[in-house]
């Protein structure tokens, strides 16, 4: 006989519902800015934010600093709203927020990018837990 119940008393995953207008503009390829002024609490627009910012820093090189900033203040922003999202279906600060399931990706991006960003600023402590935080949502994105 097989039991819905879990055993080691891990909490079931947390699945956040998806934006389906917010979804859609960024798929076809809208300004996430404007996305994300129209839909400010979807972590997925802050996330491309964050990571257009980061790419900015890449191309130049010495004068990356005002781009990494910037990245660091959209993924944090992205993250926040997410923890909001998550706390308000049912996450309790732990538990599996696997990155199998679509509406979950745009928090885990702004994690992955606020951990990245923290990095090269130099916040170890900042990135060391965001990567934690990953580890513990879903073990599958440890790398």
């Amino acid at each position: 006989m097989t039991s819905a119940h879990n055993l080691l008393g891990e909490p079931p995953a947390t699945l956040l519902p998806g934006n389906p207008e917010a979804d859609a503009s960024l798929a076809a390829g809208a300004d996430p800015a404007e996305v994300a002024a129209a839909h400010p609490t979807v972590s997925a627009a802050w996330a491309a934010l964050a990571e257009a910012a980061l790419d900015r820093a890449a191309r130049h090189g010495d004068a990356a600093l005002p781009a990494t900033v910037e990245a660091y203040a959209y993924a944090r922003t992205g993250y926040h709203r997410g923890l909001d999202a998550l706390r308000r279906n049912g996450w309790k600060g732990f538990g599996p927020v696997p990155w199998s399931h679509e509406g979950n990706r745009g928090f885990l991006r702004c994690v992955t990018l606020l951990a990245r960003a923290a990095g090269e600023i130099g916040e170890l402590g900042e990135q060391e837990r965001c990567a934690q935080l990953l580890r513990d949502c879903d073990p599958n994105l440890a790398a």
